[in-house]
């Protein structure tokens, strides 16, 4: 064989094996769903972000409440129909 024949084999072996490798590493993703850390306010599903899905009880006027728990303190968001916003703080 000449340089030129063993030098195209060469390349393509490695072409082959890199895209196997790629493949096995892509099919080990599971369900696409990832972990996000504890302290953020939404999940990653299928690569978008998405809110996590809290306690936020939402009216027919408009109105919503919505408690979030950080570490050892309580934080109430309440949102009236006419658009006020009320945030309380609660440490324990």
């Amino acid at each position: 064989m000449t340089r030129v024949v063993k030098t195209v084999l060469l390349v393509g072996a490695v072409a082959f094996a890199a895209t196997a490798a790629t493949a096995a590493f892509a099919s080990t993703g599971g369900d696409g769903d990832k972990k996000t850390p504890s302290g953020f306010s939404y999940d990653i599903k299928d690569g978008k972000r998405v809110p996590k899905a809290g306690n936020r009880v939402n009216n027919a006027d408009g109105s919503w409440r919505e408690e979030t728990k950080k570490g050892g303190c309580t934080e109430v968001k309440e949102m009236s129909a006419a658009g006020e916003l009320k945030i309380t703080r609660t440490c324990s």
